[in-house]
């Protein structure tokens, strides 16, 4: 019985429920009062909230990680990560193949629409190169920052620092532990340690680049016209966010938050700034004192995002180049819109400019019912919003005092922010049936 009904979901609303499912066990399990260090039962908003930043990889936070969670709390809290970053459905594949039980034809439909993938043949090989390519990176940086941090911590601790970052660096979570230094200080405290930066940065942009483009690499490795257009398109743009962003960063900040610094440490806090606002939610340098044109232009970082099929969100960087794209088509009479010698199709045009208008509709009244509930500062909140929706987890530390309607408000966005807007709302379609005929057309007039 239960399978039948399984069956008739479609493979958008199996992962919308079980995207569900893992926020449910994980609001229940951190509502238990062995969670908290003060052993006390977390009300079900704030439970419901950092259960599904963590889950959505998300990282905004009611209360500091280290100073408000116990050690129960927190390794719930990066369990959620790591499924949330990898997706249940990837989880469960590896399971099976360790089992050696049968994967269906459904299942591996339901696999492919949750990485993205653009093909179903191949998909448990994928599975495979993710969950082992995930063990590897994290595996190596946790290494490394376990040594680094045993420098200042104990041993024990350094592995269990060192875990917990590597993880939520690599899903893009940017949830942290060195609350023990202080509230919400996140990184603040290694702005100038280029060893925790450059771990930390490599492990967000390997994580947020899309397990896609693992899979054309390791095939092709760096010959670049052998790559896909994904490929191309998704590493281009990832190279010119990350640079391009320092850069503007740097130019927006000299005179603020790096004054006093060294110019390596500047260089590096502007860098981390703009390799941490593509989702992960990190910090190095106070957010809540940067300067409003900062805060809008990491607004637009995080609102990009990273890369489709990956642990990262946004509308996402192919997104934001077939968008500019098709603008550069139509304002220089091109009869086609193309990249690299390839033609773009008209159903990724579309997806775009859905995925585009879905996320700032949503962002936008998002942000008129904040600022009507609570009569924040706009900036803040356009800040906050944007952070929610592209699953970055950065704050302009206003998260902690928001009442419950605008809490509920970010949660919603989180969540349509990991599984996809238009993921969301083809769930709540069912399946779709072709119309038996097509209307006729007129034409409108544009512009």
């Amino acid at each position: 019985m239960m399978k039948k009904w399984i069956r008739r979901l479609t493979q958008t609303q199996m992962i919308v429920i079980g995207f569900c499912l893992v926020i449910l066990t994980g609001t229940l399990l951190l509502m238990l009062p062995v969670s908290t260090r003060e052993g006390v039962v977390t009300s079900p908003v704030d439970a419901l909230f950092t259960t599904v930043s963590a889950s959505c990889v998300t990282g905004l936070i009611i209360a500091d990680t280290y100073q408000y969670w116990s050690t129960f709390g927190q390794i719930v809290i990066i369990c959620l990560i790591q499924i949330g970053g990898l997706g249940f459905m990837t989880i469960g594949v590896f399971f099976a193949m360790v089992l050696r039980k049968k994967i269906g034809l459904w299942v591996r439909g339901t696999l492919q629409e949750s990485v993205n993938f653009m093909q179903t043949g191949g998909i448990v090989r994928l599975a495979k190169k993710i969950i082992i390519g995930t063990a590897i990176f994290e595996g190596t940086g946790a290494l490394i920052l376990s040594i680094h941090f045993s420098r200042t911590m104990e041993p024990a601790q350094a592995v269990y620092y060192g875990i917990f970052h590597s993880v939520s660096a690599f899903c893009n979570a940017g949830f942290d532990l060195m609350g023990k230094d202080g509230e919400y200080v996140s990184l603040t405290g290694y702005s100038g340690d280029w060893v925790v930066n450059l771990v930390i940065m490599l492990l967000i942009i390997i994580g947020g680049i899309g397990f896609f483009i693992w899979n054309d690499l390791s095939e092709h490795k760096l010959h670049f016209w052998r790559w896909r257009l994904h490929t191309k398109i998704t590493i281009l743009m990832t190279l010119i966010l990350i640079f391009g962003g320092a850069a503007v960063l740097f130019v927006l900040e000299y005179d603020n938050t790096l004054v006093g610094r060294p110019l390596d440490e500047q260089i590096l806090c502007s860098l981390f700034g703009s390799v941490t606002a593509r989702t992960a939610g990190f910090n190095t340098v106070d957010t809540a004192a940067l300067t409003d044109s900062s805060k809008l232009f990491t607004s637009l970082l995080m609102f990009i995002g990273g890369s489709p099929g990956s642990t990262a969100g946004g509308i996402k960087t192919t997104t934001f180049v077939v968008l500019i794209a098709y603008v550069s088509s139509g304002l220089f009479d091109k009869k086609e819109c193309s990249m690299f010698g390839r033609r773009l199709s008209t159903d990724a045009i579309h997806k775009a400019g859905t995925v585009l208008c879905t996320n700032l509709t949503l962002c936008v009244t998002a942000v008129l019912v904040i600022v009507t509930a609570t009569s924040l500062d706009v900036t803040d909140v356009i800040f906050e919003v944007a952070s929610a929706m592209g699953t970055v987890g950065m704050s302009a530390g206003i998260t902690r005092d928001l009442d419950t309607i605008s809490k509920l408000v970010l949660i919603f966005l989180m969540f349509c922010g990991r599984v996809g807007s238009m993921t969301f709302a083809l769930s709540l379609k069912g399946h779709k049936v072709e119309p038996p005929v097509k209307l006729p057309e007129e034409q409108v007039m544009i512009g």
